[in-house]
């Protein structure tokens, strides 16, 4: 199913928010890389607790889009973000979650 632009909004903010430094960023980075490769990234679903009602509904946004999406959500960044860096595995490594 192809984003809304409501959930390609959403899925802006957080990559934005994950490579951020508030409290949350890591819980959004871990919720982003869970969607991007869920074995090796897997998401503690009560780690939604974290993080404030707003930024919740965003991940509610763009999980709704990934049960059937039209692309996946790195290629999706990548377009939507053509002038930033979308790289989902430094994001593993630079908040040490996974395997990385």
């Amino acid at each position: 199913m192809k984003m809304t632009e409501k959930q390609e909004q959403a899925a802006v903010a957080l990559w934005r928010l994950a490579n951020g430094d508030s409290g949350q960023c890591r819980y959004v980075a871990g919720f982003l890389l869970g969607i991007y490769h869920g074995q090796r990234f897997p998401f503690d679903l009560t780690d939604f607790r974290c993080l404030d009602d707003s930024i919740f509904i965003k991940c509610m946004e763009v999980l709704l889009n990934d049960h059937n999406p039209d692309t996946e959500i790195h290629m999706t960044l990548e377009r939507l973000l053509p002038a930033e860096r979308i790289d989902f595995e430094a994001l593993a490594r630079d908040w040490e979650i996974g395997d990385s």
